[in-house]
């Protein structure tokens, strides 16, 4: 247990996806660390099985769990959900004040900048997920949100970047940061280690995400119908997940004449899903730092993935393997390629994941991201290390400084 608690409120608009499974784990080792920890999101957004896992955290969250209307777009309806959220804030007296994703960053940072000018002593912590760093610079939107966050970052005390990748995006699209800054991958916890043997039924393929063209189902689906167009047969594949563009993959499926082939499931555990299929596809045309990959290349399921944000940083050596984003010849090549020498894509696999549980640990994440709360406290974090942490966090710690950028606020 640590002897200097804070007090924690993260922030985030949608609590689904990766973005809410980075909250979940880093709120929980907070929490069983001995500090304080709320949360605050949005109360329109998430299916029943997202709500599941929202309320499944409820129990580790001291301050509270609180649940507003947030829209995802700028809209006038911000502005009395950020003085609601302000009174809600305001009475958790909140140490530290973590906003995650473009919407969520913004509360924090501005609902955090009114407590600091009433004199309470807050400091406000900011990761985009991404977020509004997916924006092209060069277009009427991503020259708004863009400036914004060069607005917002003058009242930043500290930022968490998910990779280099991200981190790079940022200082190219908005500009350096102001607050002090680390770079902190997602982590696993230890049980997603374990090698998941598919079912003997499995199909060949496995799309697992949200159901939005970000990250490329229409990509898949129109793959899968490219293979059928050249063999005569179409792969069987699986597609889980839930999104806004659902229904247009269906239709799509439909048309391409895939029913047979083809087959929807909501949103499941991702460890569950891996049992479906032979090859996992992750065809994103943009990311952060995705857990899905982390969690089918700790599975050990062979893969085929883009090369997009931070998934380079993920495969390191084996980067070259990775597919060139919205290129649907070449992921068809990787995807037939997968068919026909299956063997080799197990032994892929099995190589990549060797190195990952030192360097994407759900322990390791939180210490560091917990040292920089207390590096803005004034707190010395080695003075207050979790004796229950992994075993090797020094080895990994040591790793991890070649990843840790900063800069004085």
């Amino acid at each position: 247990m640590t002897s200097t608690p804070l007090r924690i409120v993260h922030c985030v608009r949608s609590p689904i996806g990766g973005i809410f499974r980075h909250i979940r784990d880093l709120a929980t080792c907070q929490a069983e660390a001995g500090h304080e920890v709320g949360l605050i999101c949005d109360s329109s957004t998430g299916s029943a099985y997202d709500n599941q896992h929202v309320d499944e955290l409820r129990p580790a969250l001291s301050l509270g769990l609180a649940r507003f209307p947030m829209q995802r777009h700028l809209t006038v309806q911000d502005l009395s959900a950020t003085l609601t959220l302000y009174r809600h804030i305001r009475d958790l007296k909140p140490d530290i004040l973590h906003g995650h994703g473009a919407k969520g960053g913004a509360y924090a940072r501005l609902i955090g900048s009114a407590l600091r000018f009433r004199g309470q002593k807050v400091d406000r912590v900011y990761c985009p997920h991404g977020g509004s760093l997916h924006y092209d610079p060069h277009r009427f939107e991503g020259r708004v949100y863009h400036t914004l966050e060069n607005l917002l970052g003058r009242i930043t005390d500290g930022m968490i970047f998910v990779s280099d990748y991200e981190a790079a995006a940022y200082e190219s699209k908005v500009g350096h940061p102001h607050a002090l800054t680390r770079i902190v991958y997602n982590g696993l916890r230890p049980e997603e280690f374990r090698p998941v043997d598919v079912d003997s039924d499995a199909a060949d393929f496995l799309y697992i995400g949200m159901l939005r063209d970000l990250k490329g189902p229409d990509l898949f689906i129109e793959a899968l119908y490219n293979i059928r167009l050249k063999t005569g047969t179409a792969p069987k594949a699986h597609i889980v997940g839930e999104g806004p563009d659902e229904e247009r993959y269906r239709a799509m499926v439909s048309n391409l004449g895939l029913d047979r082939s083809v087959t929807f499931h909501g949103a499941m555990p991702a460890r569950e899903a891996f049992k479906l299929a032979r090859t996992v596809v992750v065809p994103s045309r943009a990311e952060a730092m995705p857990y899905i990959i982390l969690e089918t290349v700790a599975a050990q399921r062979p893969l085929i993935a883009t090369r997009v944000g931070g998934i380079p940083e993920i495969f390191g050596r084996y980067a070259n393997r990775l597919v060139e984003p919205g290129h649907i010849g070449k992921l068809t090549l990787a995807m037939a390629d997968a068919l026909d020498k299956p063997e080799k894509m197990e032994a892929n696999a099995k190589e990549l994941s060797h190195c990952l549980a030192e360097t994407f640990s759900v322990d390791l994440m939180s210490d560091r991201i917990t040292a920089l709360y207390k590096e803005l406290r004034g707190i010395d974090p080695q003075d207050d290390l979790v004796p229950s942490a992994s075993n090797g966090r020094q080895a990994a710690s040591r790793i991890h400084t070649a990843y840790a950028r900063s800069s004085n606020r």
